[in-house]
């Protein structure tokens, strides 16, 4: 599997289908981090994918036959207050969470400080953040 971000040109702003939803990480902020799969450029890959709750909220209801159960997860996670909290989905058990007929518009982002991260680490950060959601219609 590869790293979307090694894949894609700079500030590149882009779609992406056939969405899998492996991890939902919570921490102390207001925002969420998804940890996703891809297919893209014909192989499979891997990314994060920054969110503030209320588009996590839109995504967990695309999730078709398992967006109830998915919004119960998600709350109580919440309830229980312990941060960081990870639900994960790469198990018989828990698999991933498709999101169907749906295409998310995607932005990279790269390190605050490019001078500094030059040296050590020359590549993008493997974050995206949501620019827009679009679910097929009629098929």
């Amino acid at each position: 599997m590869k790293l979307l971000s090694d894949s894609i040109a700079d500030d590149a702003e882009f779609f992406v289908e056939e969405i899998q939803i492996l991890a939902i990480v919570f921490d102390n902020t207001d925002d969420v981090t998804v940890w996703a799969t891809t297919f893209f450029d014909q192989d499979t890959h891997f990314f994060h994918l920054a969110l503030p709750f209320l588009a996590l909220d839109q995504l967990m209801r695309l999730a078709a036959n398992r967006a109830d159960a998915l919004q119960e997860e998600v709350a109580d996670a919440l309830a229980a207050g312990q941060w960081p909290a990870l639900l994960e989905y790469n198990s018989d058990e828990t698999p991933p969470v498709p999101l169907p007929q749906v295409a998310l518009k995607l932005s990279v982002t790269y390190p605050a400080d490019e001078d500094e991260e030059a040296d050590d680490d020359p590549q993008p950060h493997n974050i995206f953040y949501l620019e827009g959601v679009y679910v097929r219609l009629g098929e």
